[in-house]
């Protein structure tokens, strides 16, 4: 069937062609016209912070809600001298959508020092009083706003800024005032190394620029097709971008296999439309296997229950799909419009698979640099095999020290205001005072007479709490149902100090505070939201791993009938990622080339980045190992010689599967360059499993432990071969798919 799509787009090339462009131009309107925003809004349904911000909401609703902070400092002269202004931009800003309350920060005139002198300043005004935040409080997630949102928020504290005072926007309402994430540059960086490395590995301008222009059409109508979608399905605001990082990396290597094996089709003096069938037909049929391998993975993170987890991968597989899509019609339709002439424009002399034939006996003859470089891994194994796990295993001895977390605002450029309002915030208040941690406790259900009793043991229970550098004193909600007071950390939000406070809030401080009542007590705010989503994910990250592993492993048996090949390629691609989480964590948590890469200081692990990298990298990964080993296993059927084949399917791929590792590598790397910290990381990480995985694992470990399995490599049961579905992915079951002989 595939061979027969193929020959019907390369003969009709117009009207696929024409088709596409029209799907592009359709979706390209329907996205103006109906296309959704991107949002970071999400809920953890489970989560005791979501119950503590429902509870809080349900008897305070001025006082629940999201906050967002207007932070302003001058350093000339207390803000006590610019009250009139303060006062205008608070009530300007009450009248704004969606606020339930802002809090003023300056007392009211006369009014005595609300704490004793010696205790902590937990704000809003510094001791020095020329720092001063206003808390406002929103019915919705700031970020769900929009930006033209912020220009009422400006308008409100203009005055400010006309006196001089210096106005930043801290949390989530900061977050709303970030520039537009713009990856064009990073976009233009990976498309031009892909374009010199298409080069140099084709040595044809038009053969690299088939991949390129089918790539860019898949990644287009995938990202119209996710701001459609969009609009009836939230979002995160780094779906685009990973979309994009996935489909074009994906989008190109799928048209670089296709059109390596077209081109040795046309080499081999077969007519354009029946080469490019024939390459549908076979390097297709990996191209669609390797497609489902990647979505499989991706949909592995719906395991985690978390939506906004699930909705990540279903965004990247959306570009996927239509870079299949684009690689089994579009890539035919540009070889059949191409013809015989996609050679002629050559910048070297133009070479296809690799110079290995086949000798009258049936045997692969020897030709070529891989070819002997395979030889040599037959002669060594085990010592290629050491080489590549030693290599492998120090790569990861940093994923020990792993502290996942939430990149918090210190993090971020300068020239963002909520770097600057953390920054205010840090030095005036302490590091503490960017992640409030608000307490609540529902005595709803304790009898009046109870309560006195229940606040005096809690007051004691949040006294001289380790981690805490201060907790306000309780005070009841207007309806004396419930209990409200706020705790600063000692350290950043960002910190694992911060992240073991909140854990023991919420397991051991607040249980014993109301133990031996009906009362509950609670957690929330954004920073213990954080830390909620994170224990979820870490719980969750061995069953996503098993899940992906499992599914992984039951596609290897399926396709290639081998139990050991199968364990093979999910070990060795555990152990890829498992080095690269490694190369994360030192850059990152470490800091070794932080800096460089324009990152503040060393940061936490984000919270999802191992989970999306595994997901991702799983199914990046089996792409290389289905194309390399569906040519083994196509030479192992025809020759029988378990050895021989390994030779012979990495000298006629390790061309192909390298430019094609390298133009993926440029374009995940190229992401560093953006301005969002896990998009660098996201980036980074992916670039390193790549790299790694088409040098140590493609080049070192498998062929090593395929010469070491032999034949036993493909070993299955009976009665397991029996219950097996058959998917022929060399596509050796068409007609002119050539001969079969000495299989087993």
């Amino acid at each position: 069937m595939l061979g027969r799509l193929g020959h019907w787009c390369a003969r009709h090339f117009v009207v696929v062609i024409v088709l596409w462009l029209a799907a592009i131009g359709g979706v390209q309107v329907l996205e103006r016209s109906f296309g959704g925003e991107y949002s970071d809004d999400f809920a953890l349904p489970s989560a005791q912070s979501q119950d503590g911000l429902d509870v809080l909401k349900a008897h305070d609703p001025a006082a629940g809600g999201y906050s967002g902070q207007v932070v302003l400092h001058d350093a000339a002269k207390p803000l006590t001298a610019f009250s009139g202004q303060i006062n205008q931009t608070v009530a300007e800003l009450r009248k704004l959508p969606h606020v339930l309350s802002v809090q003023n920060p300056l007392p009211p005139p006369g009014t005595p020092p609300a704490r004793p002198p010696g205790t902590p300043n937990t704000g809003p005004l510094s001791d020095d009083g020329k720092t001063a935040y206003i808390t406002v409080r929103f019915d919705s997630p700031p970020a769900t706003l929009g930006a033209p949102y912020l220009d009422g928020v400006d308008d409100a504290v203009k005055p400010l800024r006309t006196a001089g005072v210096q106005v930043e926007y801290g949390g989530p309402l900061g977050e709303l005032a970030r520039p537009e994430p713009d990856d064009r540059s990073s976009e233009l960086i990976g498309f031009g190394v892909a374009i010199v490395v298409l080069l140099v590995g084709f040595g044809s301008v038009i053969a690299a620029g088939v991949p390129l222009v089918t790539a860019l059409a898949g990644v287009v109508i995938g990202l119209g097709v996710l701001s459609l979608l969009a609009a009836a399905f939230t979002f995160a605001t780094v779906s685009p971008t990973l979309a994009t990082m996935i489909g074009l990396g994906v989008g190109i290597d799928y048209a670089l296999f296709l059109i390596t094996r077209h081109r040795q089709h046309l080499m081999d003096g077969m007519d354009p439309a029946a080469g490019a069938a024939r390459a549908v037909a076979t390097s297709g049929r990996a191209v669609l296997v390797s497609g489902c391998t990647v979505i499989i993975a991706l949909g592995g993170l719906t395991v985690s229950g978390v939506s906004f987890m699930g909705k990540l991968g279903a965004a990247a597989a959306v570009t996927v799909v239509s870079a299949v899509v684009g690689a089994l019609t579009l890539v035919p339709a540009l070889l059949g419009l191409i013809g015989s002439r996609i050679d002629k424009l050559r910048v070297r002399t133009p070479v296809a698979e690799g110079t290995t034939g086949e000798g009258t006996d049936g045997a692969q003859e020897a030709h070529g640099t891989w070819h002997r470089y395979a030889q040599r891994v037959e002669r060594r194994p085990w010592w290629f095999l050491a080489a590549g796990v030693v290599t492998v295993a120090v790569l990861a001895i940093p994923v020990f020290s792993i502290q996942l977390g939430h990149i918090g605002d210190g993090a971020d450029p300068t020239s963002f205001t909520d770097r600057r309002a953390y920054d205010l915030t840090a030095e005036a208040f302490g590091p503490g005072a960017n992640g409030p941690l608000t307490l609540v406790i529902d005595q709803s259900g304790v009898p009046a007479a109870d309560r006195p009793a229940l606040a005096s043991n809690a007051a004691k229970a949040l006294t001289n709490v380790p981690g805490a550098a201060t907790v306000t004193p309780l005070k009841p909600t207007p309806d004396g149902d419930v209990l409200v007071a706020t705790a600063f950390s000692a350290t950043a939000p960002q910190d694992a100090s911060t992240t073991g406070l909140v854990n023991r809030l919420k397991d051991e401080t607040l249980p014993e505070a109301v133990s031996g009542t009906a009362a509950h007590g609670y957690v929330t705010g954004t920073t213990a939201a954080q830390v909620d989503f994170l224990d979820i994910l870490s719980a969750r990250l061995p069953l996503i791993i098993a899940t992906v592993v499992a599914l992984a492993f039951l596609i290897i048996l399926i396709v290639f009938r081998g139990i050991l090949v199968a364990l093979k390629a999910a070990a060795l691609n555990v152990l890829s990622i498992t080095a690269s989480y490694g190369v994360v964590v030192a850059v990152f948590q470490w800091g070794w080339g932080g800096p460089a890469l324009g990152v503040s200081g060393t940061v936490p692990i984000e919270s999802y980045v191992p989970m999306m990298m595994f997901a991702i990298v799983f199914g990046l990964s089996m792409d290389y190992e289905i194309f390399l080993l569906s040519r083994v296993h196509e030479a192992w059927l025809r020759t029988a010689d378990a050895k021989g084949s390994v030779a012979h399917a990495l000298e006629i791929t390790a061309r192909v599967i390298t430019c094609a590792a390298l133009i993926m590598v440029s374009v995940f790397a190229a992401f560093i360059a953006s301005n969002n910290i896990v998009v660098k990381m996201l980036g980074l990480g992916l670039a390193v499993s790549v790299l790694i995985d088409a040098t140590v694992v493609r080049l070192l470990l498998v062929p090593a432990v395929m010469t070491l399995l032999g034949h036993r490599a493909w070993w299955t049961p009976r009665w397991l071969d029996r219950i097996l579905p058959h998917l022929d992915v060399e596509g050796e079951d068409t007609p002119d798919s050539g001969r079969r002989s000495g299989a087993p």
